[in-house]
C-alpha cells in the first residue's frame, strides 16, 4: 500500500491499492459512516424522444459514498464497498458499488482515525516491503504448498507421489518425479528473492531440500528447513504459533497475531491477568485494566464492540485486530472472539 495524500485535520487520507493484502487490510480499516471516494463506472439516465428514461452506457466517474456495507472476496481479488453517493456528477442519493482492486486510488475520510486503524495502515505500507513466504509442507505420501498472505494461509496445491494418471506407471512416481512436481509449483507461485519455508516429519523434507540444491539450487535460496510433527496445513500452523522465534516469519502480521493469541492462552492457563467473552471484557474495559485488547476482525463492526475499542485507546490500552483466516484467529473466536491482556488480574 502507498500512502499518496494526508490531512489528520481534515481526517484524510488518500492511498494507492498494491496488492491483494491491502484490500485485506482496506476490509479492517473502512467502516459504516466513512467517505469514500475513488474512480468507478456507472450508467449514465439518458432521455428518449418519448420521454421514456433509457440505460445510457456505463462512464467513468469520481463519487463518494458514504459507506454502509464493506466485503472482501479474496477469490475475485475486490473490495466490494456499498453505499450512497453524497458527492459526484449524478444520482445524488443513489446506492453505488466501488469494486476496488490492486492498482486502484481511493480516499477514506473518517470524523475521526481511531489509532488502531492507522497503526494497521502503517502496517499494510511496511508489509508491501517484505517478500510473500511460500510453504512446503511434506510428508511421506503427501505436499502441502501455501502461501501466506496478511490474512491468512492460501493453499496453492497438494500433491501425492501415488496421483497416478497417464504421466505414470501403476505405482505413481518415483521420488524425484515427486519432488519434480513440487519444485513446479514452487517456480509458479514463487517471487524472486521470495522466502521459503520446508516442514514436516521425518527426513523427507532434508531429502527434498537437498535433491533441490542440487538439482535446482535457485529455488532454495532462501529456504528454511524445520522439523514439525506432522504435515499438510497443520504443520504450518504448528510453525507459525512459534513464528515469532524464526527470523523468515518475523514481523509477518499472521504469524504475530497467532502468536498473541497463543500468549493469550498461556495467561488463562495460568490464571493470569486476563479476560475474554463479552461481559468479562466489558468489565475489565470498565474498570480500566486491560493493557491489550484482541478482537476478531468479524467483531470489529459491532457497534457496542467499536465503543469498546475507542474506550481501550483513550485509557491508554492497545487495539489488536485479529484475522479470522488462520488458526489463531479460529482460537480467539472459540473464546467468543474478544480477548485481552489486563494491567492486573481481576477475580
Amino acid at each position: 500500500m502507498n500512502i499518496i495524500h494526508q490531512d489528520r485535520r481534515k481526517g484524510i487520507i488518500k492511498l494507492r491499492i498494491d496488492n491483494l493484502d491491502d484490500l485485506w487490510h482496506l476490509k479492517n480499516i473502512i467502516v459504516p459512516g466513512d467517505i469514500i471516494s475513488s474512480f468507478t463506472h456507472r450508467r449514465e439516465e439518458t432521455q428518449s424522444d418519448k420521454l421514456r428514461s433509457e440505460r445510457g452506457e456505463k462512464k467513468p466517474m469520481w463519487l463518494d459514498i458514504e459507506v454502509e456495507k464493506v466485503e472482501f472476496h479474496d477469490f475475485t481479488d475486490r473490495l466490494r464497498v456499498l453505499g450512497v453517493i453524497v458527492e459526484g456528477p449524478q444520482d445524488l442519493g443513489s446506492y453505488h458499488t466501488l469494486n476496488l482492486t490492486t492498482g486502484d486510488e481511493l480516499t477514506i475520510k473518517k470524523e475521526k482515525w481511531q489509532e488502531h486503524e492507522l497503526k494497521r495502515l502503517k502496517e499494510a505500507v511496511d508489509a508491501g516491503e517484505r517478500p510473500m513466504i511460500t510453504f512446503v509442507a511434506l510428508e511421506q505420501n503427501d505436499a502441502t504448498i501455501a502461501i501466506l498472505r496478511q490474512y491468512g494461509l492460501k493453499e496453492m496445491a497438494h500433491l501425492s507421489p501415488n496421483m497416478g494418471g497417464k504421466m505414470y506407471n501403476s505405482e505413481g512416481m518415483s521420488t524425484e518425479e515427486f519432488f519434480e512436481e513440487i519444485i513446479k509449483v514452487i517456480r509458479n507461485t514463487i517471487s524472486p528473492g521470495s522466502p521459503l519455508v520446508i516442514l514436516g516429519p521425518g527426513f523427507i523434507k532434508e531429502d527434498f531440500f537437498g535433491y533441490a540444491k542440487r538439482h535446482h539450487p535457485e529455488v532454495v535460496e532462501y529456504a528454511e528447513v524445520i522439523p514439525t510433527g506432522v504435515g499438510g496445513l497443520t504443520g504450518i500452523h504448528e510453525v507459525l504459533k512459534t513464528g515469532r522465534e524464526r527470523s523468515t516469519l518475523e514481523g509477518h502480521r499472521v504469524s504475530f497475531e497467532a502468536g498473541l493469541v497463543e500468549d493469550l492462552l498461556a495467561e488463562i492457563k495460568k490464571d493470569g491477568a486476563y479476560a475474554y467473552g463479552d461481559a468479562s471484557v466489558s468489565r475489565a474495559v470498565e474498570m480500566g485494566a486491560i493493557e491489550k485488547l484482541l478482537i476478531l476482525d468479524t467483531e470489529v463492526r459491532d457497534e457496542s464492540n467499536e465503543k469498546l475499542m475507542k474506550k481501550v485507546e483513550e485509557l491508554g490500552g492497545e487495539v489488536v485486530v485479529i484475522g479470522s483466516g488462520h488458526q489463531g484467529g479460529e482460537k480467539l473466536d472459540a473464546l467468543g472472539g474478544l480477548g485481552a491482556f489486563l494491567r492486573y488480574k481481576i477475580e
